[in-house]
């Protein structure tokens, strides 16, 4: 359950704040946290989310248990521009992109024997 978004126009400084927010939540909880998030990059992760939940409904997992494993925000290419500037000069600026890769996993349910095997030894000791 993977879904990418490529040279996304903003800097990935400001994306990363909107990512590391979510991170780790489970589908529904990131999915309310973005609409009401007031930063430019929660919509597109929102977008780039509800794409990946789309994936793992076309694979026939559940999107009750997806949660947000991965959101990595990467570095994409840096457009070169000029800024006229003072007595003949240019200043340069850097107009920044930015990859974002998104990985859902699902949560499992753990195993409870523990207390079987505790009670077994507890036994064994008893007896002898």
């Amino acid at each position: 359950m993977k879904a990418f978004l490529k040279n996304y126009r903003q800097a990935p400084r400001k994306v990363r704040l909107v990512a590391s927010l979510v991170k780790g939540k489970s589908v529904a909880n990131a999915i309310v946290e973005l609409d009401f998030l007031a930063k430019r990059a929660g919509l597109p992760i929102k977008k780039l989310l509800l794409s990946a939940v789309a994936n793992a409904k076309n694979m026939g997992i559940e999107v009750d248990n997806l949660f947000i494993k991965e959101l990595r925000v990467d570095k994409g290419i840096v457009m070169k521009r000029m800024m006229p500037a003072a007595m003949g000069t240019g200043h340069r600026i850097n107009k920044r992109t930015s990859h974002l890769n998104l990985l859902l996993a699902e949560k499992v349910a753990p195993v409870k024997r523990s207390k079987k095997i505790k009670e077994v030894k507890v036994k064994e000791v008893v007896k002898k």
